[in-house]
């Protein structure tokens, strides 16, 4: 068994009863470590079968049940930054006999949702919002004259970003009771980096600080009446000595009072210092807690990276579940930046806090002096890539689309604006899955197609990925690649980079009747479709439009004009998105024919297999022919 702590074999007996956090304020203290190996064991189970951030949550179980224990919810507020910890806290608030459905469509989301409970304050899923909300919602606490308390919970990784910095700043300053629990693992997906990381792994536990004051008061009282006189001093301003050994003078110089570093794990502890916090007000206060990412389960504490988010894994041996699937495109984009390496000493890899997750660890070992990772700080990402690339480097930047969102600023500003070669790779664009609303990357084409000088690329399938990849490091200009979540197509990938001509399509199939242009990864359901409206009796031609910006106006126009009806399909909001550049384009030429964009609405979509939303949002194939068919009767 690989479990630190046992599993518990017989059907769970506290947790049973506990509906609410009413219900666990009714506990003797001398339960609740009972209560969290009943959770743990519930958790592991769950995200063992439906995948999910297991690390994450296992690591504040202890902390969890403190923070409902002890204040008044949903009265008092709790904020989970990133929310990839909030399994334990879904479980002590009405939703046990849910939990089942974990990341499930139609079932619980995998994050705080505020349509799901009342006790869910914000929605959550990226990083360093937390103290910027619980300051918002202190200060109109005030003004209302309500008493309750507001706890913002926060990671080491999240402490990386800028937002998190602006909010305590903010907060110092005006003065308020603001509590803010700095959970510290040393570790957000992948190991921490940068300064700030390196002081707050300064840390010492109660029994080494104990040791250390003992030591410094026997050496002082050896020096008679001197010593005793520094002692005195000392003694008096101890929180001197506290600053010195722990990050706490980074937190009072924001004008934060620091409690801390406490363990995490330990409950009695977790209770005293946060009861004591809630009956002193002394404006605003940083409880640092120590705890260790994956607590209960051993592989998650020894390889907290792997087991940030799983698929579904055989508990026995913490083994991933036999999957079919093809390579990925992550793994293809990993590999072809190596490739790329070996060629071109010019070309480095940035991404913001996730290695692993876009495909740079290879990179990363092979051309350590050319890999950085910059932390949860997505907009430092950027313009750092931009001063690279003004010295003759050429920077290729990994970043998870809907966290790209946090930089456009700096994408227009500083990247776009001189025009500097630097490639941004948008992992999982489109519908990511069960990660739901926060994680899908269905804005980009939206918010990128609008941006002078960047040239914007989707690749069909996996092979097409390396050569966009090899085109955009070989370009003198910004560019942006998109492309999915998940397997590719499996088809044979090229030894040999080829270069692409910017802004030339494909055309893949002939046909009379009606266009239709797909993006990126519909374009093999599009082709699919054509077959299937072959056998209708209409003749549908199909083009790879490869780039979204520019596009190949004349491929486009060309065939438009010959099949007088055109279909674009996208994995990615309608508007502003790919068929709006395409209705621009008839626009400008003069072509007026019928024309249906496929992709999805004016809405956040739910969490749900990534098939069934395609499906929902009608473009898969069945979508495609039935959008083909209506266009026919216009």
């Amino acid at each position: 068994m690989l479990m630190t702590e046992p599993l518990q074999d017989r059907q769970t007996n506290l947790l049973d009863t506990i509906d609410s956090p009413a219900d666990l304020r009714q506990l003797g203290p001398e339960m609740l470590d009972n209560l969290a190996r009943e959770i743990r064991t519930k958790i592991i189970r769950t995200v063992a079968r439906t995948g999910g951030h297991l690390a994450p949550s296992l690591g504040v179980v202890e902390l969890t049940i403190a923070l409902h224990y002890v204040f008044d919810t949903p009265h008092d507020k709790l904020i989970w930054d990133v929310g990839h910890q909030a399994y334990a806290h879904k479980l002590l608030t009405g939703r046990r006999d849910k939990f089942h459905t974990l990341r499930q469509y139609k079932g619980l989301s995998g994050f705080p949702k505020r349509a799901e409970s009342k006790y869910d304050v914000v929605e959550t899923g990226h990083s360093s919002t937390s103290i910027s909300y619980g300051l918002g919602m202190t200060t109109a606490k005030e003004l209302k004259n309500d008493p309750s308390r507001v706890i913002a919970i926060i990671g080491d990784g999240s402490m990386t970003a800028g937002l998190a910095f602006e909010g305590l700043n903010h907060a110092g300053h005006l003065d308020k009771d603001l509590i803010v629990i700095l959970n510290d693992n040393e570790m957000s997906i992948s190991p921490n980096v940068g300064a700030l990381s390196s002081f707050l792994s300064r840390k010492l536990t109660g029994k080494t600080m104990s040791g250390l004051r003992r030591h410094v008061e026997e050496r002082l009282k050896a020096l008679s009446s001197v010593g005793e006189n520094i002692l005195t001093v000392l003694r008096k301003s101890e929180e001197s000595l506290k600053g010195f050994f722990t990050p706490g003078m980074l937190f009072e110089a924001l004008k934060f009072e620091y409690i801390g570093p406490i363990p995490g794990h330990q409950l009695d502890s977790l209770i005293e210092t946060l009861e004591n916090v809630r009956d002193h007000r002394q404006g605003p206060v940083l409880i640092h807690v120590l705890t260790t990412k994956g607590k209960g389960y051993r592989p998650a504490e020894e390889r907290p990276g792997d087991y940030h988010g799983v698929g579904p894994f055989n508990i026995e041996d913490g083994a991933p579940l036999p999957s079919s699937g093809n390579t990925s495109y992550t793994e293809v984009f990993g590999r072809t930046m190596c490739k790329l390496g070996r060629l071109n000493n010019k070309v480095t890899a940035i991404t913001a806090a996730m290695p692993a997750g876009t495909g740079l660890v290879s990179f990363c070992r092979e051309f350590p002096d050319r890999f950085f990772d910059v932390g949860i700080a997505e907009q430092h990402a950027v313009t750092f890539a931009a001063g690279q690339a003004m010295e003759g480097m050429r920077p290729v930047v990994a970043v998870y689309s809907s966290f790209m969102q946090r930089a456009l600023d700096q994408v227009i500003h500083d990247v776009c604006l001189p025009d500097l070669p630097v490639t941004f790779m948008l992992d999982r664009s489109g519908v990511v899955g069960d990660d739901g609303p926060t994680h899908h990357g269905v804005f980009d084409l939206s918010f990128m197609r609008f941006i002078p000088n960047l040239a914007v690329m989707a690749p069909k399938d996996e092979n097409e990925l390396q050569h966009m990849l090899n085109t955009a490091v070989h370009h003198y200009g910004p560019v942006v690649i998109r492309y999915p979540r998940g397997p590719g197509r499996g088809v044979t990938v090229d030894r040999d980079l080829k270069t692409l001509d910017i802004g030339r399509g494909e055309l893949l199939r002939e046909g009379d009747d009606v266009l239709l242009l797909p993006v990126g990864n519909r374009v093999y359901p599009a082709l699919e479709a054509a077959e299937g409206l072959m056998k209708l009796g209409i003749n549908a031609a199909v083009i790879n439009p490869r780039f979204i910006k520019p596009l190949d106006k004349d491929l486009i126009c060309a065939w438009a004009k010959k099949t007088g009806r055109l279909v674009t399909i996208e994995d990615n909001v309608k508007k502003g998105g790919f068929g709006s550049a395409v209705l621009q384009l008839l626009c400008e030429v003069h072509l007026r024919i019928p024309v249906r964009l496929l992709g999805y609405g004016n809405t956040f979509l739910e969490h749900g297999p990534q098939e069934t939303l395609w499906k929902n949002s009608g473009i898969d194939v069945s979508g495609i022919i039935k959008g083909t068919l209506e266009v026919m009767n216009q």
